[in-house]
This record gives C-alpha cells, sequence and structure tokens, in this order.
C-alpha cells in the first residue's frame, strides 16, 4: 500500500510540473502548439485542464483555471503524502 501512494504522489508531483510548464510556456506567444513537443504537452495537460475551464472560464482574456487545477493537484498530493506517512507509520 506504502508504494502505492508513494507512486501517485510521485506522479501527482510531476504532473504539477508538467502544469506550471504548460502554463509558464503559454506567455511566449511565437510557441506553436501543433509542433512537437508542445502537442504532446498540450494533449497530457490540456484534458485535465478542461474540467476547470468549464468551471472557471477565461475572465478578460486571462485562463484562472490553471490556478485551481495546480491548486486541486497540490491539495491531492498533500493528502497521499499524509496517507504514504500514515500507512509507512501503521507498517512499523
Amino acid at each position: 500500500m506504502n508504494l502505492l501512494f508513494t507512486t501517485l504522489t510521485t506522479f501527482v508531483s510531476f504532473y504539477s510540473l508538467l502544469l506550471i510548464f504548460r502554463v509558464l510556456l503559454t506567455w511566449f506567444p511565437t510557441i506553436n502548439w501543433y509542433n512537437q513537443p508542445f502537442a504532446a504537452l498540450s494533449q497530457i495537460t490540456d484534458p485535465y485542464l478542461n474540467l476547470f475551464r468549464s468551471i472557471i472560464p477565461p475572465l478578460g482574456g486571462m485562463d484562472f483555471s490553471p490556478i485551481l487545477a495546480i491548486l486541486a493537484l497540490n491539495l491531492l498530493g498533500g493528502l497521499l503524502r499524509s496517507l504514504t506517512a500514515l500507512s509507512y507509520a501503521q507498517a512499523f
């Protein structure tokens, strides 16, 4: 069980980094999101971001949904870290 929580925690941390990288790249208007590796990054992150874009639509040309998406991932990561520590403590 500890291995599962550790793996999920690592995945959430890595995915959070991908989201932050994706958001930072949107500041560069010359990036063509149809060319690789940007298309792959977009395909990986956009389905998750679209969940939050349906909740918070872009306001005045600013997309605030990544803030909520990253916050949700950080909350999930904290919960998984707590479960990892709890399962590790119960093992001993």
